[in-house]
Formats: structure tokens, sequence, C-alpha cells
């Protein structure tokens, strides 16, 4: 395929068989159990919901996440349903002045040896589901888990009372995973969400209801993103679903009293939209004319403090269930199919359940939580008010396609070798040696384990 090359070699079966049971349907526990059942696992998922629907909108599918969806054999499929990003045009709110823009594919991909695309999040997990059936992984949905073993080995409670049993528990349950709260409570610690104070709209606008518009439509028709930045908020939109659909992802202040769960499903207010971005410029307020009423969908933003650890004894947490992020530099789904890869790696090199874990912890702790907290740093960038500081950032973005730093992380080539340029799989397997006896020198029990830096 054009843009994968991998230079990977690594033996794809595992040294021993393990029943892993994944915790959650998500994009990461699909990846993983996918990859776990490649490698020879018996696996199987439970999903608390009795059916899987599509929901969500457009999602980045980075090079980081793809070159792992093509060891998985996926990513061509993924590649029929993504659109590819030529450039992010980097504007201002008022004057839809171009700031700066941030070359995307091909060079990206040329330079990391993996594309870059964009993607519905509902299009991405039917893609895997259609391959966990094909790997003919077990799977019960409607099926929710209350708890882990109170000493984290590898038996879970579901609501109906009844115990499973396997050999490793790995817990893709998201952002209101219970397992997550068991380990945080046997660390002494509270696990509760922050509200950032920011809220995002997200919208989806159907080629039918730009037809009649040029401008409208000649942003659908381009595979570019564009990312205006203003007091407070900021835009972020591009194609998707083979330029039939336009995605917006519009940041705002979180309303006073509006409540503070987590979810994908809340409707939001059209007049309330409308309101917020009546200041920003004609594209922007024409394009908002467009949305359906009753399609606008709100989501709280919040932030969860870091655990001490993502696993106990033989229960793993991954994606959202571990590093819930926000979406300024677009990595929630990569960094949760980096879990999956870092746990098919580790799971191919050896059968020893708890080294197994606690080196996926120390290849994915430390780099997860960096691109957790980047988030927040890009948030602060895209939201200043007019001003010394809007200036200073303005002027950076402009000097950066000289080389300088851009001060919104996700298009900063510095920031992106870190993102987009690592291979976590490769660096698992390369590195094993030094991993494991880093670990090995500590004590493989719960409570217990620490890692070196």
């Amino acid at each position: 395929m054009e843009y994968f090359k991998d230079d990977l070699k690594w033996e794809r079966k595992a040294e021993k068989p393990l029943r892993i049971l994944v915790v959650g349907a998500g994009i990461g526990g699909l990846a993983v159990a996918i990859g776990l059942k490649q490698s020879g696992h018996d696996v199987v998922i439970l999903e608390q919901v009795p059916h899987i629907a599509e929901v969500g909108a457009g999602i980045q599918m980075a090079p980081n996440a793809a070159r792992i969806l093509g060891r998985f054999g996926l990513l061509e499929k993924v590649m029929e349903k993504a659109n590819v990003l030529e450039k992010n045009s980097l504007r201002r709110y008022a004057n839809n002045e171009e700031l700066g823009t941030a070359p995307l594919m091909p060079e990206i991909g040329q330079k990391y040896g993996a594309p870059l695309s964009v993607i519905h999040r509902g299009d991405l997990q039917a893609i895997l589901l259609e391959a966990a059936k094909v790997e003919k992984i077990e799977m019960h949905l409607g099926s929710r888990v209350l708890e882990a073993d109170p000493n984290f080995e590898a038996r879970i409670k579901l609501q109906s009372g009844v115990w499973l049993e396997g050999d490793v528990i790995i817990a893709a349950d998201g952002i209101k995973s219970d397992l997550r709260r068991q380990i945080a409570n046997a660390h002494g610690i509270e696990d509760r969400s922050q509200p950032t104070g920011d809220a995002a709209y997200r919208i989806l606008i159907p080629k039918e209801m730009l037809e009649h518009d040029p401008e409208a439509l000649e942003l659908l028709n381009t595979n570019a993103g564009m990312r205006w930045m203003g007091p407070d908020g900021h835009i972020m939109a591009y194609p998707i679903k083979n330029n039939k659909v336009y995605n917006m992802v519009l940041l705002h202040p979180q309303k006073a009293g509006a409540p503070n769960e987590e979810s994908w499903t809340n409707r939001g207010d059209k007049k309330e939209m409308l309101d917020f971005y009546s200041s920003w410029n004609d594209l922007v307020k024409n394009l908002l004319t467009y949305v359906p009423e009753g399609d606008v969908m709100e989501w709280t933003l919040n932030t969860h403090r870091p655990l001490p650890a993502w696993i106990e004894n033989k229960v793993a947490l991954i994606g959202d269930a571990c590093h819930p992020m926000l979406p300024y530099v677009a990595q929630g789904a990569a960094n949760a199919i980096e879990d999956a890869g870092t746990l098919t790696m580790c799971f191919s090199v050896t059968s020893d359940v708890p080294l197994a874990l606690e080196i996926y912890q120390h290849v994915r702790k430390t780099r997860g939580e960096a691109i957790q907290q980047s988030a927040a740093t890009t948030r602060k960038a895209l939201h200043l008010p007019d001003g010394p500081e809007q200036h200073k950032r303005d002027e950076a973005i402009r000097n950066s396609n000289q080389g300088g730093h851009n001060p919104d992380l996700w298009a900063d080539t510095e920031w992106q070798q870190f993102m987009w340029g690592v291979d976590v799989m490769k660096e698992t397997l390369e590195n094993w040696d030094t991993y494991k006896g880093k670990v090995e020198g500590h004590h493989l029990t719960p409570l217990n384990a620490t890692i070196y830096t």
C-alpha cells in the first residue's frame, strides 16, 4: 500500500496461548482483541451495550496508529473509507486570515512510513468489528463488567453476578471505566473527572445541504483541514466519508449550569452555538446555518489526573480508561491503538503475564501521559483572547513554516516527530531485554510495581 512501509520483523505466534478477557468493544478494545487473536491467543470481548451503534464524528488516523493497523491487515480497508488531508490551514477567527499551513500528505506519509487520514469513528469501529468477526473472536454484548478480583487476579464479575476467569484482563471500558476506578481506589485515590471549562459541538453537514453554495462546496471537496482560532474557542473542520460529509468540531466555554457528564450523545442548542460564533468570520457563520435542526451534539470536556499505575497484577487499563485525551492534538484513538499494538507485541514475546504488563506500562505510560498533557498546552494556545499574547502566537505560527516552533503542537514538526514518528511495537521488540532488566528487579505484585524512567 502507498506510504505504508514496514521494516519490523517479528514472530506473530504467541509463545504460549493465553485466555484474555477484554472489557469494552470501542476502538482500543477491538484493536487489542484483533492483535492478540492474530497472535494465537484465546480472546473474549465483553461489551456492556446490547447493540453497537455508529456514534461520534470525524477522528484522525495518525501515522503512529496507521502503521499498527497495517500490521493487523486493516489499513487498506481504513483508507477506503478515509479522507487523506493534504494540509491543515491555521486561521484567525474574525477575518479568516491564513496565518500558516501545516503540510500533511503526501509528505507525512513519506516521512513516517504510514499515512495520515481522517475517518468517521463509526466507520473505523465497523471495520474493526468486521475484523473481529473474521478472526472469530468471541464477543458478548449486554455484558457489563462491574469489578475485577480484589487482588487483581484475572477474574471479573458481570452485572449478572457471574464471575469469568482468564489469564489476563484488559480494561478498555472507556472514560467511565469501573476498573480504572477500582485501581485508583486500591491506591487510595478517588477517581474524579475535572471540568476544563470547555465543551465541544460536534456537527456533520451532509453534501446535499451544501450543493447550492459554491464556497462551502469547495471546502467539502478540498482535502484540507481548517483550524480557526479565537478567544475562548477554536474550530477544527475537514471532509469525511469520501467528501460526502463536512465534519466540524467547535470548542467553546461550557455554559453555566451545564452537566459535567462525559458523553458523545448529549444534544446541544443550535441558537446558542450561532450566538457564540456570531463574531467569527462569514465563512464560519455561513457553514453553521446549514446544520440541521436537532443535529447539534454537545460534549463536555473533562480532564482526569494521571493514575499511579495502569496495571495491577493481571489487570491492565488501555485507551480512555487510563489516558483520556482532550481533542486538541487528535490522538485519542491513535494512542488507544498504540496500547493495542504494545500489548500485542508483549504477549507475542512472553507468556509471563506480570512481566508483559510491566513492560507495556513502561513503554506506554510516560509517553501516553505526555501526549495527554500536550493537549492541555495546545488548548491554551488556541484559545487566547485578542491581545499581546495572541499577536505573539500568530507571529510564531507565521514563522513556523521557516523552521520555527509552532504553538499549535498538532502542527509543530518537533512534536509531530514525537507523536507520529515513534513506533511503539518496534521499540518494545528491539529494547525488550533492556526493559525486562529494568522491571525484573521490582516486586511484580499489586501496588508495589514502580517503573524506572
